[in-house]
C-alpha cells in the first residue's frame, strides 16, 4: 500500500443502513451479476509477483506493465499507457507509467476503478534491520488489487454492463520516503502516478459518475472500514458499495464502522478532478500501523493472499457495476 499513511484513527461509529435486494439484471444477454472467479484473480496476482518487485526503473516493472496492458486488451478494453517523469523525495527523476483500460468508450455514463500497480522499493517496516533496504513483493499491497481488477475486467468483457468502465493502474504510489509521513495535503513522496493523472487525465475533460480505489484487498481475514476521507468526499458512494456488499452476501467484510483517515490515490481524484472516489482498503485497528503486521515487509508475499477476501471484494464491486442503470 502506497503512501498509505494513517493520519489518525477515529472512534468507531456505527451507521444504520437499510437493506435492499440486489438487482440481478445484467446487460447484453447476461441474466445476472457475473460471478467473480477468485481463482483467476489469484492467478493474475501471482503473475505480477512472479516478475519480481514492480519498482519503477527496473526490468520487472517494465515486464509487468506489458503484462497488464496485454491482459486488459485481451479482455476487450481500449488501452492507453501514460508515461511521465516524476521526482522522488530525494530529487531523483524516475520514469513512471499509468496504465488505463476503457470499456464502452462511447458511453458517457462511466465508473472509474483504480489501484496502484507498483511495489514498495524497500521493506522499511521489516522486523529484520538487514532486510529493510530490500524491495518487497507487494502481493497484497499492489498486486492483489490489480488481480481483482483484472478479473473484473474479464467479466465485464464477457458481459458488458450498461455503463462504461475505466480501469486505472496508478504507478509510483508506494515510493515514499523511508518511514516518511505525509505533509498535510501533499503527495510529493507518495501517490505520484495518481496525482499526475488527476492533473493530466488520459482523456480531455474526463469525468466519471464515481470512482472506487482498491488497496490491499487480498489479505487473509481483511476487513474494510468506512475510510474517513471517503466519507468526507463521497459518502453516497460508500453507502452504495457497502449496500452492494450486503446484497452480494459479503457484508461481514465491510463493517459499518468509521476507520482511519488515509492519504491514498483517491485523494487526487477527489481534490483535483472532483470525481467522488472512495478507498476500499484493509484496516486493522488492532495493529500498530492500522494495516497489518506484514505491511511494507518482506512477508507481503503470496502466502498472505486470500482468495476468500478477493472474492468478497470482487463480487461486491461487480454488484455495484451491474446495479448501475
Amino acid at each position: 500500500m502506497s503512501g498509505k499513511f494513517l493520519l489518525f484513527v477515529s472512534l468507531c461509529i456505527f451507521f444504520s443502513c437499510t437493506e435492499r435486494p440486489a438487482k440481478n439484471v445484467g446487460r447484453f444477454g447476461c441474466g445476472a451479476v457475473p460471478e467473480f472467479n477468485s481463482d483467476s484473480a489469484f492467478r493474475y496476482t501471482g503473475d505480477q509477483v512472479s516478475f519480481g518487485p514492480r519498482v519503477p526503473g527496473t526490468a520487472s516493472h517494465d515486464s509487468c506493465a506489458s503484462y497488464l496492458v496485454r491482459r486488459l486488451a485481451g479482455f476487450g478494453f481500449a488501452t492507453t499507457v501514460q508515461r511521465t517523469t516524476v521526482r522522488l523525495f530525494d530529487g531523483t527523476p524516475i520514469g513512471i507509467s499509468n496504465i488505463v483500460g476503457s470499456f464502452g468508450t462511447g458511453n458517457a455514463n462511466r465508473i472509474l476503478l483504480c489501484a496502484h500497480w507498483d511495489s514498495r522499493p524497500y521493506a522499511d517496516r521489516d522486523p529484520d534491520p538487514a532486510s529493510r533496504g530490500k524491495a518487497i513483493d507487494g502481493a497484497n499491497d499492489g498486486a492483489g488489487s490489480c488481480g481483482v481488477l483484472l478479473e473484473i475486467a474479464r467479466q465485464v468483457g464477457l458481459c458488458g454492463p450498461s455503463v462504461g468502465v475505466d480501469i486505472l493502474f496508478f504507478d509510483a504510489e508506494d515510493w515514499g520516503e523511508v518511514n516518511g509521513d505525509f505533509a498535510a495535503g501533499h503527495y510529493g513522496t507518495w501517490c505520484m502516478g495518481s496525482d499526475y493523472w488527476a492533473g493530466h487525465p488520459h482523456t480531455e475533460n474526463y469525468n466519471a459518475a464515481f470512482g472506487i480505489l482498491l488497496d490491499m484487498v487480498s489479505g487473509v481475514d481483511a476487513r474494510f472500514y468506512r475510510e474517513y476521507f471517503s466519507m468526507e468526499y463521497a459518502p453516497h458512494v460508500v453507502d452504495k458499495v457497502w449496500r452492494a456488499a450486503r446484497a452480494a452476501g459479503y457484508g461481514r467484510y465491510f463493517p459499518d464502522v468509521l476507520g482511519g483517515a488515509i492519504e491514498d490515490d483517491h485523494l487526487p481524484v477527489n481534490r483535483r478532478l472532483g470525481i467522488p472516489c472512495i478507498d476500499i482498503i484493509q484496516y486493522d485497528p488492532g495493529s500498530a500501523t492500522g494495516f497489518g503486521d506484514f505491511w511494507h515487509t518482506l512477508d507481503d508475499d503470496m502466502e498472505h493472499v486470500s482468495v476468500e477476501t478477493m472474492k468478497a471484494v470482487g463480487q461486491t464491486v461487480l454488484q455495484v457495476i451491474y446495479d448501475e442503470e
